[in-house]
């Protein structure tokens, strides 16, 4: 049977954060401090920032990357290295990251 995932396909990952108590509203002002610049970076595709409504203070992160080299490239910038170093200043416990399989992506709008 063939491979139902095509060989171009994106890297996705969604990623929970669970911080201190007393640090949920720093980190909060963090992670949305990336939401622009990651936007902005080549190869970033989709990159979204959430709180769970049922559970206020846990934060998911969903990122779609056009290849591994662009992901690389994201994570190997300072502010992220500085945030990597230091997010178990923030954390309760580290981050739950799941690298998703995409079977349905979003045609890109051509430009024009």
């Amino acid at each position: 049977m063939k491979n139902l995932v095509p060989d171009h396909a994106p890297y996705v990952l969604v990623g929970f954060a669970h911080p201190k108590p007393e640090r949920a509203a720093e980190l909060r002002e963090l992670l949305l401090s990336f939401v622009e610049p990651t936007r902005a970076e080549e190869g970033s595709l989709e990159y979204h920032f959430h709180e769970d409504k049922d559970r206020p203070g846990t934060f998911v992160f969903y990122e779609v990357w056009r290849s591994k080299e662009d992901l690389d490239r994201h994570l190997a910038l300072p502010h992220m290295r500085a945030f990597w170093d230091e997010r178990m200043d923030y954390l309760e416990r580290d981050l739950d990251i799941r690298w998703l399989s995409m079977h349905s992506p979003y045609p890109r709008p051509v430009a024009g």
